[in-house]
């Protein structure tokens, strides 16, 4: 009898356990399709939503530190000018890991699908931490 009890606890226990990556896997997917939105219609405040105060962008030259540091990169597709060469951006999952109940690694493909040009697509690489409720981008290295 004991032995029944303890796996039933087990099995109850189990499904409890996996609920936070779901949770946690849906609301990034859920923050990333919204930035993706943001990018396409233009808005660079909300596009840069997802990204945390203190985030770092990896580029080729180095790395770029802080929300106003990254959006200051991306305005210049903002501006009148750049909309031509900012396009459609999507995101597609290719892995996600649940580091600690904070923390969570999306491996992902973005693709910018820009009229009249071959879209551009590569990887990224981002690293969540969950703040006030909320999942931000507190590292990104795309490519």
């Amino acid at each position: 009898m004991r032995m029944t009890v303890a796996i039933a606890i087990t099995a109850l226990a189990v499904p409890a356990v996996a609920a936070p990556r779901e949770d946690a896997e849906a609301a990034i997917m859920a923050a990333m399709r919204d930035s993706a939105v943001a990018w396409t219609a233009g808005d660079l405040d909300r596009f840069m939503g997802i990204y945390a105060d203190d985030s770092t962008f990896v580029v080729a030259e180095g790395l770029i530190r802080g929300r106003a540091a990254i959006a200051a990169r991306y305005a210049p597709r903002f501006t009148p000018a750049g909309t031509a060469k900012r396009g459609a951006l999507s995101f597609e999952e290719l892995a996600f890991r649940r580091i600690d109940p904070t923390h969570a690694l999306l491996v992902a493909r973005y693709r910018l699908k820009i009229d009249g040009s071959a879209d551009q697509t590569g990887p990224t690489s981002l690293l969540f931490e969950k703040r006030d409720g909320l999942w931000k981008i507190v590292a990104d290295h795309s490519s």
